[in-house]
Parts: structure tokens; sequence; C-alpha cells
């Protein structure tokens, strides 16, 4: 049971906080660190949602998600029993209710051609930034498990490989289930500045074109990417 009645307390002036167990760590401590960061992740995923009142569906996913977050903070935060009480854990079943999540709004998706650049709807680039943070914290929670006297749950760290892939469909729905989305362009800024500008009037296309518009056959080879897309 978690009582909050007193938010100050002084304990951390000395550079340490607490584990679930009272045991002491450096702030600056590996677990600290990968807790911290999961935390960070769930208040990004908390501003995203204010940019998602019109999609409840996916608002609904992200607010489980959110509980589940504290879950695996918890998780982190506890290295043994405390009190008798069993150490809360992530397990298999929110695995694989998030895997479920990813794919029912994937199928709403047409297949990429291309990576996707960050941006977009407002409550997309919120949940790039989401995804980015996610993988941080996915990285430090690894390298806490390598450590043989740090044990990490097996299934949290599942939970957060495949929190950066929801995250990253997600975004995609965000912006109009991928009508929105940005695609890479490989190479696209590296052409020269003339040479760049007499491909666009012979290619008579408008200012903006969709990613899978096709060069013209007269086009310079060292100016394809291998998808051919385009953005002038």
């Amino acid at each position: 049971m978690v009582v909050l009645n007193r938010i100050y307390t002084r304990t951390g002036d000395d550079g340490t906080t607490a584990l679930g167990s009272g045991q002491r760590r450096e702030k600056h401590d590996l677990r600290v660190v990968a807790y911290g960061t999961v935390d960070e992740t769930n208040a990004a995923i908390g501003v995203a949602r204010l940019h998602l009142k019109d999609r409840l569906e996916l608002d609904d996913m992200l607010g489980r998600i959110q509980n589940d977050l504290f879950d695996l903070g918890a998780d982190l935060a506890t290295l043994e029993k405390v009190g008798g009480r069993p150490r809360l854990r992530v397990v298999a079943a929110q695995v694989d209710r998030l895997e479920r999540e990813i794919d029912t709004l994937n199928e709403k998706l047409e297949p990429l051609s291309s990576f996707v650049l960050p941006g977009g709807t407002p409550a997309a680039a919120h949940l790039h930034l989401a995804r980015t943070i996610c993988r941080r914290a996915e990285r430090e929670m690894v390298a806490l498990a390598a450590k043989p006297e740090e044990p990490v749950g097996a299934a949290g760290i599942r939970f957060i490989n495949r929190l950066s892939d929801f995250l990253f469909v997600a975004s995609r729905v965000a912006n109009q289930n991928g009508a929105a989305d940005v695609l890479w362009a490989p190479g696209q800024n590296r052409w020269p500045a003339e040479g760049c500008a007499k491909f666009a009037r012979l290619a008579r296309w408008p200012g903006r074109v969709g990613p899978l518009g096709s060069a013209p056959a007269d086009t310079p080879s060292r100016w394809k990417t291998k998808e051919a897309l385009w953005r002038f």
C-alpha cells in the first residue's frame, strides 16, 4: 500500500535514494537511472494523451500502459519481498496484451516503404518522443540486467521493448492512420542546389508530392533513391 502524506523528507539530500526494500542507493546508480527513465517515458505519454481526445481507443490503450509503467517502476525498484508481501512484477500477460494492441492498431495502416521522420500531428510528435525515451529505458534496463548482482525481470525487458514498437505504431495512427507520415528520403539534401532545382523543373511536380512519387525516366541515377521517395 502506498501512502504519500509528506512530499519532502530531506533523506535524499546526501545524493542517495531508497529502493522499495529501503536499501539506499546513489541517485546515479544504474537501477535508479533505469526506473527514472521509465518514469520519464510515462510522463511523455501523459503529454501525448493531451492531444488524443478524438481517438478514445488509442487513449484508453495508453492509459493502461501508464499504469503498467508504474508496475515496471515498482518491479525495478524492489529487489526482494518487503514485509512478507510478494514483489510486484511485470508479467507475461501484460506483454501479450501489448502485442495484441500493436496488431490491432497496425491493421489500419499501409506498409511503409521507408523510415518515418518524427513529427506530423502534435500527438504523433509526442508519441515519437516517448518512443525514443522508451528506447533509452530499455538500454538502461538491459545494461542493468547484465550485472550478475542486479536482477531484472525478463517480462519487464520484453514489455519495454514492445512498448517502443507500440509507440511507433501509435504515432502513425495519430498521424491520420499514416496519411500524414513524412518519410525519410535517403540522401535527399546531398544534391547540388542547382541540380536539384533543374531536376524539379524537369519533373513538373507540385510543391509537395506523396511518399510514392516516381522519378522521371531521364532523372540522373545518382539523384534516385532506392525507393524513389521525393519531396520538393
